[in-house]
């Protein structure tokens, strides 16, 4: 029995500290980390911060048509289509191409995400930010944004920060039970759209890309 207890705590210390530092800090530089993001203002007071990033090999003008198409019926969720799918999130698999009908999004529009609530956005600055922010729901507010910092010509670090304030006891315990989960479907997400981004730019279809949304 104490050896069974001795085994549990040290399974909790090392996902505490080693394991959940990692998680909320996966691919950052120690400038992802101190940056002001755009949404960071929308959510002070908060209980749980994670940023994720990925160097991606393309600029900002090949990731962007990928991020606003985000969504239940859209672009999907670029993750693990086959859980989000189980869970409902989704209806058919993440886009591998851009769909010109979902390239207009503005303040105020609402992307949907199957069975759960709608991600109100919030702040949407072309080729550089998309925050979405899902405040007063229930026992949590969450705030999620995104970032695209170029960092030279042929590359744009692309951050994903996560703020979630609880209200209650049971929605902190539950803010650490999906925490893992959170994380490998965040990390997936990035990588995929690592994935899209690069294509698009090795194919040089961008610039066609925008010309239509311009003319749209």
């Amino acid at each position: 029995m104490l050896l069974t207890l001795i085994a549990i705590l040290a399974l909790v210390m090392i996902y505490w500290f080693p394991l959940r530092r990692w998680f909320a800090r996966w691919g950052t530089t120690p400038a992802d980390l101190t940056r002001v993001m755009a949404g960071d203002g929308l959510l002070l007071d908060w209980t749980y911060s994670g940023t994720t990033a990925v160097t991606v090999d393309a600029p900002p003008e090949d990731i962007w048509p990928w991020l606003v198409q985000l969504g239940y019926q859209r672009g999907g969720l670029y993750s693990y289509d086959w859980l989000d799918r189980l869970f409902g999130y989704l209806d058919r698999p993440s886009a591998t191409r851009i769909l010109p009908e979902f390239q207009q999004l503005a303040v105020g529009d609402k992307i949907p995400l199957g069975r759960g609530p709608s991600w109100p956005v919030a702040v949407i600055e072309p080729n550089r930010a998309l925050v979405l922010d899902m405040r007063n729901m229930g026992g949590f507010d969450w705030v999620w944004q995104f970032g695209l910092y170029r960092v030279d010509e042929k590359r744009t670090q692309l951050v994903s920060r996560s703020r979630v304030r609880t209200h209650t006891a049971w929605a902190q315990l539950a803010t650490y039970a999906i925490e893992p989960a959170g994380f490998v479907m965040t990390r997936r997400m990035l990588l995929n759209l690592k994935q899209r981004a690069e294509a698009l730019h090795a194919s040089g279809r961008a610039g066609d890309t925008l010309k239509t949304r311009a003319a749209a």
